[in-house]
């Protein structure tokens, strides 16, 4: 007993250890794949912001450089009067239309001392130098950014110098940007992200309760933030998690997150994400309790396990005792099992010897009714005095007894699926000979035979009387098929398809009830009890056509009817000869 309880308490401190271990890989793992993430995030977004804000700085040192702004800041700066009697209109809608192309919200053209020249109509006459407009005087481009006292937009501005002929400085231009302009395109990232300035202050951000935020302990600018302009702070409480650390606030930044940082010194800012880090914690937490689940589950199957032998050894001796019982009924089972296994072969001879019997009744049926006709023929003749038509009819009645042995033997063959050598046969021939077989049941049935001889020879590897055979049965059922229609046609045709030579045999009648079964044996459509009704012919057919490497189909044709289709390898003069050669 002190055992099993020393065994538990060992198993359920591996499990905690375990669940512990999965639970710090786990989150370790996914923080630093949503870091990569975020940093991936933060890049495009901050890619996207430094490139706005330059091309915007590069459209004001293109008004800079316009000639009718150069051309008032020199006359302003070599006749030097008041500023009041300088404002261009004409230069005010120029600069106007720039910024209206650009997206911009303005652009002012300012005098070094302050005195505006040309811009809006709700321009003040002077402005104050700002950190922008005084590195603008000394030649250089400035830029800087501001909440509006009197609107409370913030504003990207950017200042370039407009240089006279003699290289001084004769004016500014001053490009003014909302920043709600910069940030539409961010607005739907699902990551929050903001840029902070060097005041510490969130002055462009992708969700609107991160505007304007500042960090604890942070003193912005009073000049560029008035008073009551800073809505709160960001971080609220940080936490360590394996080993990273991981920021907690409200709003968009409610629930445990991981920040990045990038900073941006083109712009003179910082930029920041926040990936959020909840599913990590609860694919961790998932990846503890299944390792816990696991451990425990493991733990009660050993330990079943374990009672299960034990009550297995006290099961074994009676086990072993019903052995004993159960052989001796096993040992008549067995031989009960022996008879009727016997009596099973012997049903199976039985139903073989049935399907034999029926295939060769099947079989014979046509070269016995040739012969019926050939002995009319002949009766015929005699009667006439034509004793010499009449030998030669008798003669081909002899040929059909020597094919009716042949078709046995063929048959015996195919039923042990046995095969002679396929060898050279022409086809055209094969189906020549088909038709002079059934020309009277051709004539008596009223069917009509479109047969063209191909303009090649047709020669293709096979056995003559098999490959009668199938044509022979393909011809049977056609006209059987055709008894009652209107218009009865059979149309035969051989052509080359690669390295096959294709029979098609189509017909007019009613066409195939169901495509799916016509090569099943004794599948058929014929009346119940007909002569002709026995379901083998089509059967016997495909298995020929196969044994020679070919094959046998049958479709419905689209104008209607049925055509069945024969592919048989095509004998290659190059093979024959080699064929002799190896003999």
């Amino acid at each position: 007993m002190l055992g099993r309880v020393a065994i538990l308490i060992i198993w359920i401190g591996l499990t905690l250890a375990a669940s512990i271990g999965a639970w710090r890989v786990s989150a370790r793992d996914g923080l630093a794949r949503i870091a990569t993430q975020g940093a991936s995030d933060l890049r495009l977004a901050s890619d996207r912001l430094v490139a706005a804000l330059l091309q915007f700085r590069e459209v004001a040192v293109l008004a800079a450089d316009h000639p009718d702004v150069v051309a008032l800041a020199e006359s302003f700066a070599r006749e030097g009067r008041a500023a009041g009697d300088w404002r261009d209109a004409a230069v005010s809608l120029t600069l106007q239309r720039l910024a209206d192309h650009a997206g911009a919200r303005d652009i002012w053209l300012i005098a070094p001392d302050g005195a505006v020249l040309a811009g809006p109509a709700d321009a003040s006459e002077r402005v104050v130098m700002s950190r922008a407009l005084a590195r603008a005087a000394q030649g250089a481009t400035g830029s800087d950014h501001f909440v509006d006292p009197a609107t409370g937009a913030r504003l990207f501005t950017f200042a370039a110098p407009v240089f006279g002929l003699s290289g001084s400085v004769d004016g500014i231009v001053l490009l003014r940007l909302p920043a709600e302009d910069v940030e539409a395109e961010g607005r739907g990232n699902p990551v929050p992200v903001w840029f902070t300035d060097a005041d510490g202050v969130s002055f462009l951000a992708n969700r609107t309760d991160l505007v304007l935020l500042t960090e604890r302990g942070a003193k912005p600018d009073a000049a560029l933030y008035p008073a009551g302009s800073i809505a709160g702070v960001i971080r609220l409480h940080r936490r360590d998690l394996a080993g990273r650390e991981l920021v907690s606030g409200a709003g968009s930044l409610a629930g445990p997150a991981l920040e990045v940082s990038r900073d941006l010194p083109v712009i003179g800012m910082q930029g920041h994400a926040l990936a959020a880090a909840d599913p990590v914690l609860r694919s961790a937490r998932l990846a503890a309790l299944s390792t816990a689940a696991g451990f425990l589950a493991v733990g009660a199957v050993i330990f079943a396990l374990w009672e299960r032998r034990r009550a297995l050894a006290e099961a074994n001796a009676a086990l072993e005792a019903r052995v004993a019982e159960r052989t001796a009924e096993l040992s008549a089972a067995n031989e009960e099992l022996r008879r009727t296994q016997a009596e099973l072969v012997q049903a199976g001879k039985l139903s073989a010897l049935g399907q034999m019997s029926a295939g060769i009744s099947h079989e014979l049926n046509q070269p016995l009714m040739a012969i019926s006709s050939y002995a009319e023929n002949a009766e015929l003749l005699l009667s006439r005095g034509r004793s010499e038509e009449a030998g030669e009819t008798l003669g081909k009645i002899g040929a059909m007894a020597h094919r009716m042995g042949r078709i046995i033997r063929n048959l015996r063959a195919f039923a042990r699926q046995e095969s002679e050598p396929a060898s050279r046969v022409g086809l055209a021939a094969v189906v020549e000979s088909a038709l002079e077989m059934l020309d009277q049941r051709l004539v008596k049935s009223g069917v009509t035979v479109d047969w063209k001889r191909p303009d090649f020879p047709a020669i293709v590897m096979g056995g003559e009387v098999r490959l009668s055979q199938v044509v022979i049965n393909l011809l049977s059922n056609a006209i059987e098929a055709m008894d009652g229609q209107p218009v009865r046609r059979i149309t035969i045709r051989l052509s080359r398809e690669g390295e096959m030579i294709r029979l098609t045999l189509r017909d007019t009648g009613p066409g195939i009830a169901d495509p799916e079964r016509i090569f099943d044996p004794f599948y058929s459509t014929k009346e119940a009890g007909s002569a002709e009704g026995l379901g083998l012919g089509l059967s016997i057919s495909y298995g020929l056509v196969q044994g020679f490497g070919g094959n046998l189909r049958g479709e419905n044709a689209p104008g209607g009817g049925a055509i069945f289709t024969v592919d048989l390898r095509e004998a290659v003069e190059r093979e024959a000869k080699r064929r002799e050669v190896r003999a």
